[in-house]
């Protein structure tokens, strides 16, 4: 079969990177990919925002599958586009992923259906959430409507530092046009996991549980990103807490969908904070995690490809108790630019990838990486991820360090503490 994969991140090599491990999959494709997703897949030289162009290279090569894993073709409805040609695609329509691209849009679902989320107010306006803050107090979480690439969320502990957060936001613009709407947040502590799932919109499926790194720096200080890094599986995840995430989350946002009228189908995840033993929801997205989803691939048994098929044919209920995982730990180290998530440089020469190519149990996964002549270098803050196995957390870690260090280039920054754990 052949399958194209939209995207050029880290997420989309780790996808690109199992589909290639299939029976199924003899073809791959990928837009627009990048400098490591090259050397297993064909990079196509199309626009991922020209839908057109897209279906007519699908039904030109006649494609089996399209693998989402960017979220921008997902909001500009590219499954929408897509099955009304009749071409088969993996992801959520356009009016399912506002709950990915608005901050709003999921908190106010949350609340409508009583699914468990911190408390919060949405403002418009600068001077009435400068009140807001003021007669609040501190600690407080300020968020960008939408979520960014510095990921738009600043958690502060003084009033000074979350009335410079709304500044950025709404009077800067920082962020752009994500920061016409701002939510202030009820401050939440505990542990966050990462939780994410398979849904052909009628049966659920959960992926292996992560623990994702969000700050810059050591100790999780700095500002927050993506994510600089995580593990899985998590020690203080049990199976009781999945059934209670599973029950009075996943499945109220499922039904949320329908009720509100909206078809779901494909990934879905969330960021969950455990709070003296109860889930709330921090985030919701409409496609993988990055770097959950290389994190917890490698541990994936299961046929990527049969899983994919499962849900876009809506049978995913027939295989949903065989997908299997690995009982060997991962762990992932993102390196960036130096300047994440602010300012960054480009075109930096990257070395030491050969090198981590015969390590056994590690991968190199691309994410902001191109060729210049026979250079690989970096394109975007976020460069590549390093995962590992091993038998437990602490030997994964110990193996995708090893694997990093062998990497260089100028401005290379990384967390030297993920899967740190006591």
């Amino acid at each position: 079969m052949k399958v194209l994969v939209i995207g050029g991140g880290g997420k989309e090599h780790a996808i690109v990177w199992k589909l290639s491990q299939s029976r199924h999959v003899n073809r791959i494709y990928c837009c627009p990919g990048n400098a490591g997703i090259a050397e297993i897949a064909e990079c196509i030289d199309v626009s991922p925002h020209d839908l057109d162009a897209l279906i007519d290279f699908v039904k030109y090569e006649w494609i089996d599958l399209t693998i989402v894993g960017a979220e921008e073709p997902l909001s500009r409805g590219i499954v929408d586009s897509f099955e009304k040609e009749g071409c088969r695609i993996l992801g959520p329509n356009r009016a399912a992923t506002r709950v990915g691209t608005s901050r709003v849009f999921a908190k106010d679902l949350m609340r409508l259906y009583r699914i468990p989320t911190a408390e919060y107010r949405v403002f418009t306006s600068y001077l009435h959430a400068e009140d807001y803050v003021r007669l609040k107090g501190t600690p407080i979480v300020i968020k960008a409507d939408r979520p960014t690439e510095g990921n738009g969320t600043f958690v502060s502990l003084t009033v000074e530092e979350a009335i410079d957060a709304l500044r950025l936001i709404m009077k800067d613009r920082v962020f752009g046009d994500a920061g016409k709407r701002v939510i202030v947040e009820e401050c939440l502590k505990g542990e966050e996991v990462s939780f994410m799932i398979f849904t052909d919109g009628k049966t659920i499926a959960p992926l292996a549980v992560s623990k994702n790194y969000k700050q810059i720096f050591d100790g999780d200080m700095g500002p927050n990103t993506e994510g600089m890094g995580a593990y899985s599986p998590v020690p203080i995840f049990t199976k009781e807490l999945e059934t209670v995430i599973m029950g009075k989350i996943m499945r109220l946002v499922l039904k949320a969908f329908n009720s509100e009228g909206i078809k779901y189908r494909g990934i879905f995840s969330a960021d969950i904070l455990i709070n003296k033993g109860k889930p709330y929801v921090l985030e919701l997205n409409c496609t993988f995690g990055d770097p959950e989803i290389q994190t917890v691939l490698p541990r994936l048994r299961t046929d990527l490809m049969e899983i994919a098929l499962a849900i876009t044919d809506e049978r995913l209920s027939d295989i949903q108790n065989v997908i299997e995982w690995r009982q060997e730990s991962s762990v992932c180290v993102v390196v960036s630019s130096n300047g994440y998530p602010g300012k960054y440089q480009k075109g930096a020469v990257i070395t030491g990838l050969e090198k981590v190519k015969k390590m056994k149990d590690a991968v190199v996964f691309h994410a902001g990486t191109a060729y210049n002549n026979n250079d690989i270098v970096t394109s975007d803050r976020r460069v590549i991820s390093v995962s590992a196995i091993g038998a437990e957390i602490k030997d994964a870690r110990a193996k995708a360090y090893r694997a990093v260090e062998e990497i260089y280039f100028e401005g290379m920054h990384y967390r030297k503490d993920i899967g740190d754990i006591q």
